[in-house]
């Protein structure tokens, strides 16, 4: 993929021209123009003339050449600075990215790290709808916004399905180490995603309240839309964490009923054949003066008694449960 994937001039919502990232401070003296510009992991070099082109601030540009930020919202004079994080589905699990994003009166850039779908559908979005286009860079801002929130909106719903999944395993006879891995593995994934979502509500809230400038007043409300995705994304992760928990907890308490049932049966097992080891030792201790010993029907009735007492105590186990 090539760093510089889009420069774009606009004028009115109309794509005027393609650009040069050597063009762009000429673009920019021009009334009524915007630049849209995207980029692809840049390296330091390009990230300093892009400073200097569209007048960035330092700490900013410093931002997102590290590409490890949180997502937050910042001001640096008349320019904001975004960070959004991107989520894909893959091999299946969440892999996450980020974008840096440069947005000013006059222009707005976008810098990608990691794994992220393609803005091109944003832009041909935005280009197809002039008329919207024309409120400038706040709108094609809100289209950014808007895209990497609905992409969160499938991977929570394999979220759902995996969940399903582990939750019928979890009800079996056995108790499964992998099960409770497997649900350790989701929850720490939707924790991932989670933190990737919820400070977009700050976001969207500093942008509909703030930054008149940049976001004009009939604008805000394709922003407060963003904030009912991220909202509503929010909820839904929360549910599931709790729902994974929840899992957990059942799966662990099924694993010690199933320990203690056992230790039941081996318990009564235990008092059973007490009966016969304690007659037999009994006898086995051979003393002369045993007056049973000399009774020609003393070994079976011995031996039926203990049957006898045996099955009693079986019995008796099993109506309450033990056996």
């Amino acid at each position: 993929m090539p760093v510089i994937v889009n420069c774009a001039a606009y004028r009115n919502g109309e794509r005027t021209e393609d650009i040069s990232i050597e063009q762009i401070s000429d673009v920019l003296a021009q009334e009524g123009t915007f630049v849209w510009l995207g980029l692809h992991e840049p390296d330091a070099a390009l990230l300093l003339k892009i400073q200097s082109e569209f007048g960035l601030h330092e700490l900013a540009v410093e931002d997102a050449r590290s590409a490890h930020q949180r997502p937050k919202l910042e001001e640096y004079g008349e320019s904001l600075f975004v960070v959004l994080r991107t989520a894909q589905w893959w091999e299946d699990s969440v892999h996450l990215g980020e974008t840096h994003i440069f947005v000013g009166t006059r222009f707005l850039v976008t810098v990608r790290h990691g794994p992220s779908s393609s803005y091109a559908k944003v832009r041909e979005r935005c280009e197809t709808t002039p008329g919207r286009l024309a409120k400038g860079p706040g709108y094609a801002l809100y289209a950014l916004m808007d895209f990497v929130v609905d992409n969160y909106a499938p991977i929570v719903e394999q979220f759902g399905q995996r969940l399903e999944r582990l939750e019928a395993e979890i009800f079996t006879d056995t108790f499964s180490r992998e099960a409770i891995e497997k649900l350790y593995e989701l929850k720490h994934q939707l924790l991932q995603l989670r933190s990737a979502a919820a400070p977009l509500l700050d976001v969207c809230d500093g942008l509909m309240r703030f930054h008149s400038e940049i976001v004009p007043k009939d604008a805000r409300v394709y922003f407060r839309d963003v904030h009912d995705h991220v909202k509503r994304t929010v909820e839904s992760l929360d549910g599931m964490r709790e729902m994974v928990t929840a899992a957990m907890q059942v799966h662990l308490s099924l694993a010690s009923v199933g320990q203690n049932d056992v230790v039941k049966r081996l318990a009564g097992w235990g008092a059973i054949l007490a009966i016969p080891t304690m007659v037999f030792s009994l006898y086995g201790m051979n003393f002369r003066h045993m007056p049973e010993l000399a009774w020609s029907f003393g070994y079976p009735v011995v031996l039926a008694g203990v049957a006898v007492s045996c099955l009693w105590l079986y019995r008796r186990l099993q109506r309450v449960g033990w056996l």
